[in-house]
């Protein structure tokens, strides 16, 4: 493909990307992530996984898209804010992550994708591609700085200077050239420290990653164990996920909210008081989030979450 034509091309999706409503969009190279490789395996090798030990293996494939999509040339990255400053009304209630407020990220941008494939191909029918949403086969927040989004903050989420950090990443892998983005080289957290000391149970490092044996998203969402007894007085009453080390940081303050209503809490779930939450039935429970990330976590989980944390305040 002629570099006019990549050009042209590159420009056309990123146009689309838009219209569909992704807030952001960058193209990367697909290369070897062999960096990226090093330090996942450091960071199995330490434990740092938890229980989440199917990270350990096919590394290689991880860091390869060559691997995951015969023919791999260019990786599409978007990304999509589901910030919101609507939250659960009521006090002393079980806190939720805003990431699961409204309709579960996989569909809405897996569809989304798909159309921006769609798109692609009217206009190349030779294009093939595969689209990934939050797949543990690869590396989203490594791709999102390839494709210059932003670069990954103290706390191991990747920071757009426009839009924060509180966005889902989409990625589209096609076997065609096109015109690449910059990777995002340099750095723009500075001497701030906020989400490592804000952190309530200190399960940030400080080599940009988590230790997931001590975060409260996975212990809440991931890790189907009981929740350690020293981590119980920290969870502040969250149940489904954490927000602290994204609600203090610096570049999420001027965050635009609410941009995006299928990713807002219902007025249904933000008046529920604290007797709603503990009296959740499993129909109840189904009925609510059926459209929501929160399917995510069993019933049976979730309400164990809430009675600790209930037994916790008391």
């Amino acid at each position: 493909m002629e570099s006019a034509e990549k050009n042209s091309l590159s420009v056309l999706i990123k146009e689309k990307a838009v219209n569909l409503g992704f807030d952001i969009c960058g193209i990367a190279r697909a290369k070897v992530l062999s960096e990226n490789g090093a330090v996942l395996k450091k960071w199995c090798e330490a434990g740092m996984n938890g229980k989440i030990s199917y990270l350990e293996n096919n590394i290689e494939k991880r860091i390869n898209p060559e691997l995951l999509f015969p023919g791999a040339k260019s990786l599409i990255v978007t990304g999509i804010s589901y910030y919101s400053e609507r939250k659960q009304k009521k006090t002393g209630v079980p806190v939720i992550s805003r990431y699961a407020y409204g309709k579960d990220y996989h569909y809405v941008i897996a569809k989304k994708l798909e159309e921006l494939l769609l798109f692609i191909k009217d206009i190349d029918p030779s294009i093939k591609g595969r689209s990934y949403v939050d797949s543990s086969t690869i590396l989203e927040k490594a791709w999102a700085k390839e494709a210059g989004l932003g670069w990954q903050g103290k706390h191991s989420i990747v920071i757009n200077k426009k839009i924060g950090s509180f966005f889902f990443i989409g990625i589209l892998i096609l076997n065609k050239d096109l015109e690449y983005d910059q990777p995002l080289t340099g750095e723009y957290c500075g001497d701030c420290r906020l989400c490592i000391e804000m952190c309530p149970t200190g399960a940030i490092t400080n080599d940009r990653t988590i230790d997931v044996r001590k975060c409260i998203a996975n212990l809440t969402i991931e890790d189907r164990g009981p929740i350690p007894a020293e981590i119980i007085p920290k969870l502040g009453g969250r149940v489904y996920g954490c927000d602290r080390c994204q609600e203090v940081c610096p570049w999420n303050k001027d965050a635009r909210p609410d941009i995006h209503p299928e990713f807002g809490l219902t007025n249904e779930i933000a008046e529920m008081n604290s007797d709603d939450w503990q009296s959740l039935t499993k129909e109840r429970f189904d009925d609510l989030f059926k459209n929501s990330a929160m399917n995510r976590v069993k019933y049976e989980h979730f309400m164990q979450n809430i009675r600790i944390v209930t037994k916790s305040d008391n």
